[in-house]
């Protein structure tokens, strides 16, 4: 027995030292991703004084853009979200919605609100699509809007779909209830004019709408949720978008951009086949086949983000909607990961392989094993004396205490770049919110995500389950609609 009790405290006081490992060099990474996003806003505020955003608008040159909005089920924000996207301050462009089978009033919200007219057109086969569409729809008095309808397919599909419709160079992907700064389009095209001969895609920041004022498709009033569990949500945005994309950006290893608001070249999505409607990590997976593409013509090219926010999006508010979504944002991960897994390692396809994709196996697809893992391990290593009360504060202080610094510095720099919280009171609920994040919350996440890797390993069906939506604020009542979630 005293050999048993001896093996069992050295398995357990080495586990408990790869876990604070773990942490450590996971938390570090984080800070030195948030370190490479500081400097990138500080550049990028410094350029904005000499951006040539005003001589893109103005230019003939300036390359134009079909944005595709897929949506289902979302009368009630499809028509700010429209109004928001028609007036872009951009010098051409169009704006496709796709109807992917709403049994709402969706289509007859539109329809009332821009007097959409039937449209006879044939339309290409540039990518392969699961459903043709059953109508096309513009408003009589010839607003670059076209509204498709379509059997429901699926996000990809539909946006699959609209590629087909899509007439310009450049393709604008975004969810159905995004709401969009005026200057969006400006802002995240600007890598294309800049470096047009190299640029693919570029990906714009996604931020929280809830609790947000919207008149007339625009933000009005920027405040937080009243809801912690989408106030933390605003933190973890704030965290993902500066160190996931603008420092995976600035060391040339990209691998995301959000769906809910990226833009495309036209030819390179088409020459990839478009979106992939049989995977669930669709965003994820059409950037890494662009990337695979790219590197097996060996052509010089890049994918970028842009930091500064111009996009906003209604969140989860409850518990079940949001673990629905984070359940089925990691079983994405898995399965994207596991498709391409012949880049993890490859020197082949350089940074991405060597570098983005073995990260997000050690510390993505993994984390909520050892994140649930490792506070257990700790407190039975505690108990039958494999560690001592000193490793156990040390712990503490790097997966809680160096987890909230990170928070927090993260929020720091999206406030000294943009500032977009203007009242004292929301500042304070957000340092608040972060320390919410990190006790309850992110292990509740973690479980989440293991459910996700769970449905993946025993091949459950996919299902994009519904997300209920209350609608923006426009000042007047809101109506629920329930969306893909």
């Amino acid at each position: 027995m005293g050999a048993l009790r001896e093996l069992v405290v050295s398995v357990l006081a080495g586990l408990d030292v790869f876990v604070l490992s773990y942490f450590l060099v996971l938390n570090s990474s984080y800070l030195v991703l948030i370190g490479l996003a500081a400097l990138e806003s500080t550049q990028h505020m410094r350029r904005l004084w000499h951006s040539g955003y005003e001589d893109m608008y103005a230019s003939p040159f300036t390359l134009p853009v079909s944005i595709i909005a897929p949506a289902y089920n979302e009368e009630a924000t499809i028509v700010e979200s429209t109004r928001a996207m028609l007036g872009l301050r951009y010098p051409e462009f169009e704006v496709v919605v796709v109807d992917d089978g709403s049994t709402d009033g969706m289509f007859d919200a539109l329809a009332d609100a821009f007097g959409l007219v039937e449209l006879p057109r044939v339309l290409p086969r540039d990518v392969p699509t699961v459903v043709q569409p059953d109508s096309l729809h513009v408003p009589a008095d010839g607003q670059p809007l076209v509204v498709v309808r379509k059997p429901n397919s699926g996000r990809s599909d539909a946006i699959n779909v609209g590629l087909n419709v899509a007439r310009y160079p450049l393709v604008c992907t975004i969810d159905g209830d995004s709401i969009l700064d005026p200057e969006a389009l400006l802002t995240v095209s600007k890598p294309f004019a800049d470096d047009p001969d190299r640029v693919v895609a570029a990906g714009g920041v996604i931020r929280a709408a809830n609790g947000c004022r919207i008149s007339g498709g625009r933000v009005v009033d920027v405040r937080l949720p009243r809801g912690w569990l989408p106030r933390i949500q605003v933190v973890e945005y704030l965290r993902a978008f500066l160190m996931g994309r603008a420092g995976w950006s600035r060391l040339g290893a990209l691998t995301v951009i959000s769906g809910a608001f990226s833009l495309f070249r036209r030819d390179v999505l088409v020459a990839v086949g478009g979106l992939d409607h049989t995977c669930i990590g669709e965003d994820f997976e059409v950037v890494l086949r662009i990337h695979r593409r790219m590197r097996d013509l060996k052509r010089d090219y890049r994918i970028v983000f842009v930091n500064e926010p111009v996009a906003w999006t209604e969140v989860p508010s409850t518990r079940s909607v949001l673990a629905r979504q984070r359940r089925r944002w990691h079983r994405g991960l898995i399965e994207v990961l596991w498709r391409h897994r012949s880049m993890v390692g490859n020197p082949r396809y350089g940074r991405i392989g060597l570098v983005a994709l073995p990260y997000a196996v050690a510390f993505e697809l993994l984390a909520p094993v050892v994140e649930l893992l490792g506070p257990f391990a700790v407190a039975l290593g505690f108990l039958v004396g494999a560690v001592d009360v000193q490793f156990g504060l040390l712990f503490l202080l790097v997966a809680v205490g160096y987890g909230l610094v990170l928070s927090l510095g993260a929020f720091a720099v999206e406030e000294f770049s943009f500032h977009k919280y203007h009242r004292w009171r929301d500042v304070g609920t957000l340092v608040v919110a972060a320390f919410v994040e990190n006790v309850g919350f992110r292990q509740m996440h973690a479980l989440w995500r293991l459910q996700g890797l769970r449905a993946w390993v025993r091949g459950d069906k996919q299902v994009w389950g519904e997300m209920t939506r209350t609608g923006f604020d426009t000042g007047a009542d809101s109506v629920a609609s329930r969306a893909r979630g």
